[in-house]
C-alpha cells in the first residue's frame, strides 16, 4: 500500500526505515522553531516553518484537553489561541516518540521559555496525558468478590 504523504506527512519511526527516501519532504527528528497559524483544539496546533512549504499539525505530547464538542473544549481552545496563535514557538521532539497514531507530530511546545502544556495544566485547561490513560486502565480493573464489600 502506498503512503499518502499529503495526508500523513510525518512517518512513524517504524515507517522511517522503509519510506524515508520516498518522502517528498524532510522528516522532523530534531527540535525546531515554528509559527502557529491555527489552533485546532486545546492540544493540537498547525504551524509553518522555514524548512517546509506547507502547514502541518503538532499534538502536545504531555497533555490532553477536552475535544471541542466536550464540556470545556471551546474554552481550552480559546485559551491556547490567546497564548500562541500567530506567535513563534519552539517545538521539542522526542526522537523515540515523534508521531501519534493519526500521523501528527508530537512535541513539547515552548513559548517565551515556558512549557505551554505545563501551563495549560496549571490553568485547568488540560490534564496530564498519562492521567487520561491511567483513568481508563483503572475503570477496567475489577476487584475480586471478597474485596467488593470494602
Amino acid at each position: 500500500m502506498e503512503h499518502d504523504f499529503y495526508k500523513f506527512p510525518e512517518l512513524t519511526n517504524s515507517q522511517m526505515a522503509e519510506l524515508y527516501f520516498e518522502s517528498p519532504h524532510q522528516q522532523i527528528t530534531q527540535d525546531f522553531f515554528a509559527k502557529v497559524v491555527k489552533v485546532t483544539d486545546g492540544d493540537t496546533l498547525r504551524v509553518n516553518c522555514e524548512f517546509r512549504d506547507f502547514d502541518f499539525p503538532i499534538r502536545f505530547i504531555n497533555i490532553a484537553s477536552p475535544e471541542k464538542k466536550e464540556e470545556g473544549g471551546l474554552e481550552s481552545k480559546a485559551w491556547l489561541e490567546g497564548k500562541v496563535l500567530g506567535k513563534e514557538i519552539y517545538v521539542k521532539i522526542n526522537p523515540n516518540n515523534r508521531v501519534d497514531r493519526w500521523g501528527r507530530l508530537l512535541g513539547n511546545i515552548i513559548q517565551n521559555g515556558m512549557d505551554v502544556g505545563e501551563e495549560s495544566i496549571v490553568m485547568g485547561q488540560s490534564v496530564p496525558f498519562a492521567q487520561v490513560h491511567a483513568d481508563r486502565i483503572t475503570d477496567n480493573i475489577r476487584l475480586p468478590k471478597e474485596f467488593e464489600a470494602w
